[in-house]
């Protein structure tokens, strides 16, 4: 079967969205011919690349929506069986040097959350890749107070960042999203702003939204 071509439309993108809803990540592997992983421990990005292959996502890694010509970003997003997100949404890779002239309105965490495509999946820990069930997708855009919360979260941090204090950044920072390290190893350092002026080495880090964001997001929509 030859790769999905990119979405030209929104409206074509949420007629796919809508083909896909009730069923399996199994049945859209076999669907689309797309390898399929026995446990998710080496291949925890399968199901969001299996998603981005049968809508047509055509960003691959570059710092661009994933259905570039639409402007829309897709986001799985694992729900448990009460309906609530179980981990946190990764946005985009932290910059850790260069800030200058940097600003919210030019970041790439604005750039990837101006316009989303919220992708839930049933994916309980007990339930195994295969069987986990596509939700019905849905498109999302930052209301003015969710705007205003990133906004804080990503000039409070970034802030930090530039002062050299980037070792000072924990989870726990942020009202919605928060910056850890984003790694394959603890070997993979990157240079980052140390505390007097100079470059240190560090983990590269990522922002990530926390779940009760994304929560709200799903309550907000699924109460119309």
């Amino acid at each position: 079967m030859l790769r999905p071509t990119p979405p030209t439309s929104i409206t074509e993108l949420l007629l796919r969205v809508e083909a896909i809803a009730g069923l399996t990540l199994g049945e859209l592997a076999a669907q689309y011919h797309f390898k399929t992983p026995n446990d998710l421990l080496r291949e925890k990005g399968w199901p969001g690349q299996l998603i981005e292959y049968v809508l047509g996502a055509s960003a691959g890694s570059k710092p661009v929506p994933d259905f570039e010509h639409i402007g829309v970003e897709l986001k799985t997003l694992p729900l448990s069986y009460a309906g609530k997100p179980l981990e946190t949404t990764y946005v985009s890779v932290v910059p850790l040097t260069n800030l200058t002239g940097l600003t919210w309105h030019n970041s790439s965490v604005r750039k990837k959350l101006n316009h989303v495509l919220w992708l839930p999946i049933l994916a309980e820990r007990d339930i195994a890749p295969v069987d986990r069930t596509v939700g019905s997708g849905f498109l999302w855009q930052p209301n003015v107070q969710q705007e205003a919360q990133l906004q804080r979260d990503w000039e409070e941090q970034i802030e930090l960042i530039a002062l050299g204090r980037v070792e000072e950044i924990s989870g726990h920072l942020g009202e919605v999203m928060q910056i850890r390290p984003k790694a394959a190893n603890s070997k993979a350092l990157t240079d980052a702003i140390g505390p007097q002026g100079g470059l240190i080495k560090t983990l590269p880090r990522g922002f990530y939204l926390k779940t009760q964001f994304t929560q709200n997001i799903l309550a907000q929509h699924f109460s119309h």
